[in-house]
């Protein structure tokens, strides 16, 4: 029997404020579940990505702490550099984070990366 990734699952205090956020990068968010305990969205080739709230995360783990520093990379690739400055205005006039502007990236990409209501970095890429 083989494994496979499944499901990238984010840990949230504000439900409604993580799925605002990651609707405007077009992810397929069930409406009514802004409240909820635990949301899925389908991803690609079947690999969800799921949002959790610390307290029942804290009830399943035994426990909750507050995490620091950055661990794991979300990248959304953009279908061109127009979209991807776009999108990356559209995300601050919403409200959120920037943390680094869109630049044209050495490795020949342009490049931007935002942060989402819980701190991760985002980055997004065409």
């Amino acid at each position: 029997m083989g494994i496979r990734l499944d499901m990238v699952g984010i840990v949230t205090k504000d439900m409604k404020k993580a799925l605002d956020f990651y609707r405007l990068l077009g992810l397929s968010i069930p409406e009514g579940s802004d409240d909820a305990m635990h949301v899925e969205a389908e991803g690609q080739d079947g690999i969800r990505l799921a949002f959790d709230k610390q307290e029942m995360i804290a009830d399943i783990y035994g426990g909750w702490e507050e995490p620091a520093g950055h661990r794991i990379e979300l990248a959304f690739l953009c279908e061109n550099a127009a979209a991807l400055d776009k999108l990356y205005s559209v995300i601050v006039e919403n409200g959120f984070e920037g943390h680094r502007e869109p630049w044209d990236a050495v490795w020949g990409q342009r490049y931007a990366i935002v942060r989402d209501p819980d701190g991760n970095l985002i980055s997004l890429f065409a």
